[in-house]
């Protein structure tokens, strides 16, 4: 539930933007998750994520850089495990088929990876699109999403 909970964290707060750690936490009880400001603050924390002044000059929060990436990544790859079941590759595009209403969850995880070679990624409902800049590189990111995922 935690790591559900968390990617959705990472879903809202590219879809939305968020002042204070109360707003999230009320849009998450909206969405089902019944948190406490504390669990959205460990959330988080964990996950990396910080507040960045935006295009208005309002700090918002959002994906950020973390020292420990490589505890970061565990977390998102946590994410991609649960919300994905199959990948395939097809030239310079990956698709990855994951349980309903886990797509832009998948997406956010992904994306907040930063894979080398990807131009961009693409979420619906139960799908992941990945676009990558050549077929070797779709190829090598296909074969680690699939160990990833078992």
């Amino acid at each position: 539930m935690k790591n559900i909970r968390q990617a959705k964290i990472l879903e809202l707060i590219k879809e939305h933007s968020f002042d204070t750690q109360e707003d999230l936490q009320q849009k998450l009880n909206e969405c089902g998750f019944k948190v406490t400001q504390a669990t959205v603050s460990r959330d988080i924390r964990e996950l990396g994520i910080v507040k960045a002044e935006g295009e208005d000059g309002v700090y918002k929060y959002r994906a950020g850089k973390e020292r420990e990436r490589g505890e970061v990544n565990g977390k998102f790859a946590a994410i991609l495990r649960q919300a994905a079941f199959k990948v395939a590759c097809a030239n310079n595009l990956i698709v990855v088929k994951t349980y309903t209403g886990m797509g832009s969850a998948a997406g956010a995880a992904f994306d907040a990876m930063e894979a080398e070679g990807v131009i961009g990624t693409l979420a619906g409902d139960d799908t992941l699109l990945i676009i990558t800049s050549d077929n070797e590189t779709a190829k090598a990111v296909a074969e680690k999403l699939n160990e990833l995922i078992g």
